[in-house]
């Protein structure tokens, strides 16, 4: 009779300390097992999860013990907030635990498309020398465009000023007189478009927002642009984007996140002969340090919680 279900991977120590107050089962393979997950349910009190389990219809529904609802990461689009609303179900994510984390993948994402030279394995291994052909940009000196403007694109921003480039942003969430804009110049999403050598996107998956950036968008980005996703699948057009680096209209893009995760390999076909593509499977805010940040953060949580209704 576990009172705490854990779903996806978590610091082992953060599990060790809610061990040591509650019965607790920390299996990451629970994801994958629907069944088994419904299974425990019942006799839970708290469920932590990541972005891969789907906490709604039935799994709420099972979960009829339910307290609290920890998410290791930001995003909440596996979670019906909704639902765990109307029955006064507390959602707490790791808000700020692992935006450094995202920052960090940002800014190397940018510096390998667009100094291209880190693709140069395979070809200086069999021999080759393709100095020309792999001559890159610098970062400095170059426009990073940010649509959203809250506290993970901010750290871009940061970073990107420190290495020389300037910052422009949308964000139509984001008040006009807020101090935050100081660290960007505000703009419409158009003109962001328009300007910025290198977008990055940093928005959740809202109807507003799913593919916000689709082929009519992507046509009013630079021919010689890159564009970065670690928000949320869904966000970008796949099709699109794909057929947009296959022409040689945009110059790439990283992509952390997918419409389908695991992204499969009739999901992934789309991408096959793509240049200059970056892929990595959700990954960008997950660190050892940002994993344990994360962790220990939904522990305390999760722990306060429960003791709160106890």
């Amino acid at each position: 009779m576990s009172e705490i279900v854990i779903t996806e991977f978590m610091d082992e120590s953060a599990v060790a300390t809610l061990r040591g107050r509650h019965e607790t089962i920390y299996d990451p393979g629970l994801v994958d097992r629907p069944d088994a997950l419904l299974a425990l349910m019942p006799a839970a009190r708290a469920l932590i999860v990541r972005n891969r389990t789907q906490v709604r219809g039935a799994l709420l529904a099972a979960g009829a013990r339910l307290e609290v609802v920890g998410r290791l990461g930001v995003g909440l689009d596996n979670i019906d907030v909704a639902a765990c609303a109307a029955r006064n179900l507390p959602v707490i994510p790791a808000t700020g635990a692992n935006d450094l984390s995202v920052a960090e993948w940002a800014i190397a994402a940018a510096m390998m498309l667009l100094r291209r030279a880190y693709h140069a394995t395979d070809a200086v291994i069999a021999g080759e020398w393709p100095r020309n052909r792999l001559m890159g940009r610098e970062l400095s000196g170059r426009v990073i465009g940010l649509i959203g403007f809250g506290a993970i694109a901010r750290e871009v921003a940061r970073r990107a000023e420190a290495l020389g480039m300037t910052a422009i942003a949308f964000d139509p969430l984001l008040p006009a007189d807020s101090p935050h804009w100081r660290g960007a110049q505000r703009c419409d999403l158009e003109a962001l478009l328009k300007a910025a050598d290198v977008v990055s996107l940093h928005v959740p998956l809202t109807e507003a927002t799913r593919n916000m950036i689709d082929a009519a968008r992507l046509s009013l980005m630079r021919k010689d642009a890159v564009l970065l996703n670690a928000a949320r699948g869904g966000v970008v057009d796949e099709a699109a984007l794909a057929a947009a680096l296959k022409a040689g209209a945009l110059a790439g893009a990283a992509l952390d996140v997918f419409a389908v995760e695991p992204l499969t390999a009739a999901a992934g076909a789309v991408f096959a002969g793509c240049p200059n593509l970056i892929l990595t499977p959700h990954i960008a805010g997950v660190t050892e340090e940002s994993n344990v940040r994360v962790s220990t953060l939904i522990a305390a949580k999760v722990l306060d919680a429960l003791g709160a209704r106890a």
